[in-house]
């Protein structure tokens, strides 16, 4: 495999990846939170906590690859056609790592390990706006990458 299909075989994992990252982000925001919003209080902090409890595996084993092979094509492009995209989808990527690392681990640890659902916190629906601001940040962030990413990729082929 010469070194240009290793980059291209390494940009088709990225977007695979990318691609994972967006959908479960557009997923959560679009499909489990406005369901998640017509429930009680109690089965919706349940519920709440056993989606934190899967996703909090299932998101770190889509967004490390996403960000490890974007930077790797990113740095490999060298300045290339697309590289201006690259950049703007890996700045995306960061956008979204910070509002998941600063913001919504810290809230999802507070509600698995200090909330009972039966007796929340008097601050819970604050806490839970705070949250589905940082959601919908990351979710944009995530799209915008993966639309990036695409645009890289495209530009790299015409």
């Amino acid at each position: 495999m010469t070194g240009r299909h290793a980059v291209r075989a390494l940009e088709l994992l990225n977007l695979f990846f990318a691609g994972l990252l967006a959908g479960a982000e557009f997923a959560v925001r679009f499909g489990l939170r406005p369901a998640i919003g017509i429930l009680e209080q109690q089965p919706s902090i349940v519920l709440r906590q056993a989606l934190i409890r899967s996703l909090r595996l299932v998101v770190p084993s889509v967004y490390l690859p996403t960000a490890l092979t974007g930077a790797a094509v990113t740095v490999w492009n060298g300045g290339g056609s697309g590289f201006a995209a690259q950049c703007a989808a890996m700045a995306a990527v960061l956008v979204w790592t910070l509002a998941t690392f600063t913001g919504t681990v810290p809230i999802n640890s507070a509600i698995l390990d200090g909330w009972q659902a039966d007796a929340p916190p008097a601050d819970w629906r604050a806490t839970l706006r705070s949250w589905e601001r940082l959601d919908t940040l990351r979710t944009a962030a995530a799209v915008a990458a993966l639309a990036l990413f695409l645009t890289a990729v495209g530009l790299q082929s015409a």
